[in-house]
């Protein structure tokens, strides 16, 4: 779509000095101020954002169990393995792009990733408090109202805040040069969510256990259960993030685009959570097997039928720029004269 123009622009042939009329560009010395400020002001509220989500995440140190992470070594490692296959997979999903992304730019997502985590955090801690005070969390009211938890509140949130780590930077940069870059950020994003959330999980749950092979032993099972947990995390994001992409070159309707993203996302996320905390004990009570070995199987055909699915589109998007490089590189078909050799 073209960009639409005032109908004095529109009828006037190209002559006409048209500045504050129906144009502007930068002119005097005070325009170049306003852009300035402007300029000014937008990296100043950037700046604000990462402030406030360093803030929070200093505050999840002091007060709140990451603090352990410091002081034993063990829930480092714990965190770092229960991450390893959500890595993976954001690793062959930057595999899978046929544009390049600077190494910079994947660390700088990843750590945003990390940061806003704490926005989603506080948001979802809040409305859980107020869940409780008021009795919403027991019973037949109370599983209603946590299915709403997920679909209102936790999936837009997370994926949101996932969003505004790839949004924030490595989106306006000049890296950021094809569609699928927004699955690859948002995947990394992704993991870096995934990271600190594994990390709070891992610590609140073997913070308080003195004995080390009381500790190991609690350690490892949550190690594991958050293992599986990361790759939804990647996938989700990854949707969100390509529809980010997909309306950075369709700026006419960027805005809807951006929120298909997010609503995708957000229905993956939160059906994810509704069916996890319920699916696994429904196959574990029937064909009476273990309730993690039910939860593994929950996981592998939930991530791997969505997961499957972005794998496609990226693959598509992969086969569209095969396909139009081929035909840039062949360039027209020049008609030969009669007596062209």
């Amino acid at each position: 779509m073209a960009r639409r123009r005032d109908p004095v622009e529109a009828r006037e042939d190209g002559e006409a000095d048209l500045y504050e009329i129906s144009t502007w560009e930068v002119r005097s010395l005070f325009d170049r101020i306003v852009v300035v400020c402007y300029s000014l002001l937008a990296s100043a509220v950037r700046l604000f954002v990462v402030a406030l989500a360093l803030l929070i995440l200093l505050a999840q140190f002091a007060l709140g169990g990451l603090g352990a992470l410091t002081t034993t070594p063990l829930l480092g490692a714990f965190t770092l393995l229960s991450v390893v296959p959500a890595l993976a997979l954001a690793a062959y999903i930057w595999y899978a792009d046929v544009t390049s992304e600077p190494l910079e730019l994947l660390v700088a997502t990843f750590v945003l990733g990390v940061l806003f985590a704490g926005f989603a955090g506080v948001i979802n801690s809040l409305v859980e408090s107020g869940m409780a005070w008021l009795g919403l969390t027991t019973g037949i009211v109370g599983a209603v109202f946590q299915v709403a938890f997920f679909y209102l509140i936790v999936g837009p949130g997370e994926e949101a805040v996932k969003l505004l780590a790839v949004r924030l930077y490595a989106y306006r940069t000049r890296s950021f040069d094809a569609v699928v870059d927004g699955a690859v950020y948002g995947a990394v994003a992704g993991l870096g969510f995934a990271t600190i959330e594994n990390a709070l999980y891992i610590t609140r749950v073997t913070g308080d256990v003195s004995d080390p092979v009381a500790a190991i032993a609690q350690g490892g099972a949550i190690t594991a259960v958050r293992s599986l947990v990361g790759p939804g995390h990647v996938i989700f994001s990854a949707f969100a993030g390509y529809y980010l992409g997909l309306a950075k070159f369709n700026s006419e309707r960027a805005g809807p685009i951006v929120l298909k993203g997010i609503v995708i996302a957000a229905l993956i996320h939160a059906t994810y959570n509704t069916l996890s905390s319920v699916v696994p004990g429904i196959v574990a009570s029937v064909f009476q097997v273990n309730w993690f070995v039910a939860f593994i199987g929950f996981v592998i055909v939930y991530d791997g039928f969505f997961g499957l699915l972005l794998l496609r589109k990226i693959d598509r998007y992969r086969r569209a720029y095969h396909d139009a490089s081929d035909e840039a590189d062949e360039g027209p078909a020049v008609e030969l004269a009669e007596f062209d050799g």
